[in-house]
């Protein structure tokens, strides 16, 4: 008898114990969740496609303004005139198929008429390299300034020639424009450029 009530004590006293331990437990708080870092932008990608598909916006293609050198004189196609039309050829604009505009040009040299027609041969020069070379012709406008429009002056201050500045002038201007914009060129077109003079026989060999 003694030692059956002393088996329950000890069997009550177990059972107490744990269910003090149990309790315990359920009192204790639970730890807090470690919140997780917030995506930056470069990794928040739609889950509706992925981000390869996303649609990237590329600048427009703007017109191209070139010149082709004439600095020797005459209106001939010379070697360096040929590598700068065919760096023209290769270009995006050109490709894309837009209208080209040549506008030629000479120095000072030589009287008004003379010098229109030397710089409508150069301009009419590089544009049968340009269709040699594959350019449809109803693309090409030409365009002959002769010495109106020089890029550097033709004389220095003491009344000397400015031979540089001669030679930078006889050039033929290319202007290549694209879609939904118009020729590349400051403002209106000037008189002269739509209707040239009569045009003399004789050019000075100096244009």
């Amino acid at each position: 008898m003694t030692m059956t009530r002393t088996k329950l004590t000890a069997a009550l006293t177990v059972a107490i114990s744990s269910l003090a331990l149990v309790a315990c437990d359920r009192n204790q708080p639970e730890p807090a969740a470690t919140p997780e870092p917030e995506a930056t932008p470069e990794e928040k990608v739609s889950i509706f496609r992925p981000e390869a598909e996303v649609a990237r916006v590329e600048a427009p293609l703007a017109p191209l303004e070139a010149s082709v050198s004439f600095a020797e004189g005459g209106t001939q196609l010379g070697e360096a005139a040929r590598a700068q039309i065919a760096s023209i050829l290769q270009s995006e604009q050109m490709r894309a198929g837009g209208p080209v505009t040549l506008r030629g040009h000479t120095d000072s040299t030589g009287n008004d008429e003379g010098n229109l027609r030397a710089s409508r041969q150069r301009a009419e020069a590089v544009r049968d390299y340009l269709v040699e070379n594959g350019v449809a012709e109803e693309r090409i406008e030409v365009i002959a300034l002769g010495e109106m429009r020089p890029v550097q002056p033709n004389a220095n201050l003491d009344g000397t020639p400015n031979e540089e500045g001669r030679a930078a002038n006889r050039r033929v201007d290319v202007a290549i424009a694209v879609s939904g914009s118009a020729s590349p060129v400051d403002g209106a077109t000037p008189a002269a450029e739509t209707a040239a003079p009569t045009l003399v026989e004789t050019i000075a060999e100096d244009d």
